[in-house]
């Protein structure tokens, strides 16, 4: 099999997963979300053939244009979004999602929370500006406290946190802060690590990684 060859870039990310996993020590396990955005489904279908179940998608137009026939021939896959979330967007995000993975201000709280009341309830991550970056989504970290209060209050089902470490440096300081912060906040979830970054991620407790590229290829 060559790297071209989609059931051996998965197998390599998840023996790549399972080694960080033990490395670290941990008895539970990590899930692999494959980011499929910007890819057709004929670049899904393969991974899904051999046994990927979790896709990462950024932009909901996106993902209502192509999942839905795939789900009808899978209705047991998972789908995060992991993108940020435009208010007016959130009804159609909760209805398709079965994870949120940028949640990052009240209003966006306010519109999930409405939209919840449909009866569907996706598991809810709130996203952390980890770097401090103006170009980059997620709440300060001094804000997480009130926000995380402000969705609990609305009966949000917030199960972690998420963020992505600024380019180019060390990311281990990065996901050590968000774990430490998901700790303090008594939450299990962390969202962290992409195709660079994911097994040092796992080290420090990720229990979901983002991966595209070393699953899809680069993107053109």
């Amino acid at each position: 099999m060559t790297t071209d060859d989609p059931a051996a870039r998965l197998a390599g990310v998840l023996a790549e997963i399972e080694r960080a996993r033990k490395l670290a020590g941990r008895p539970d396990a990590v899930q692999l979300i494959a980011v499929s955005k910007t890819h057709a489904a004929d670049a899904i279908e393969p991974l899904i053939a051999i046994g990927q179940r979790a896709f990462g998608e950024n932009r909901v137009q996106e993902a209502q244009a192509k999942w839905p026939a795939l789900r009808e021939q899978h209705p047991d896959i998972r789908l995060a979004l992991i993108g940020q979330l435009q208010s007016n967007k959130a009804a159609d995000a909760v209805a398709l999602f079965d994870q949120i993975h940028s949640l990052d201000r009240p209003s966006l709280v306010a519109a999930i929370a409405r939209a919840m009341e449909s009866g569907k309830r996706p598991d809810c991550f709130v996203q952390v500006n980890i770097g401090d970056e103006t170009q980059k989504g997620g709440c300060a970290v001094a804000d997480l406290p009130a926000l995380l209060a402000e969705a609990r209050g609305a009966n949000l089902p917030v199960t972690g946190l998420m963020a992505i470490p600024p380019a180019d440096v060390e990311p281990a300081p990065y996901f050590a802060l968000l774990a430490k912060l998901a700790r303090d906040h008594g939450l299990a979830g962390l969202s962290m690590g992409m195709s660079s970054d994911y097994p040092t991620a796992v080290t420090l407790g990720a229990t979901h990684v983002r991966v595209g590229s070393a699953l899809f290829g680069a993107r053109a």
